[in-house]
């Protein structure tokens, strides 16, 4: 499905409960400049609108998100510093 897409960050949230997908999320994107791209990998099913809205909320760009082996994966641009 991704094998193309060059991530610069990975955040494995396989087997976190809601909120830790989302503020783990949010730990790494802190680290990465703009237009850097973000991989979250995450199996708890509050991720599938937890992860949109955050990204929406926060000016990032989640531009691909489906299933891999065992859980969800989301790919988020991050947006310009505000």
């Amino acid at each position: 499905m991704t094998d193309a897409i060059e991530t610069d960050e990975t955040v494995d949230a396989r087997n976190l409960m809601c909120p830790m997908p989302v503020l783990a999320a949010t730990k790494a994107m802190r680290l990465l400049e703009p237009g850097q791209v973000l991989k979250v990998l995450a199996t708890d099913k509050g991720a599938l609108s937890d992860i949109p809205a955050w990204a929406d909320d926060n000016g990032h760009d989640l531009f691909i998100s489906g299933t891999e082996e065992d859980a969800m994966v989301f790919y988020v641009r991050k947006g310009a510093d505000l």
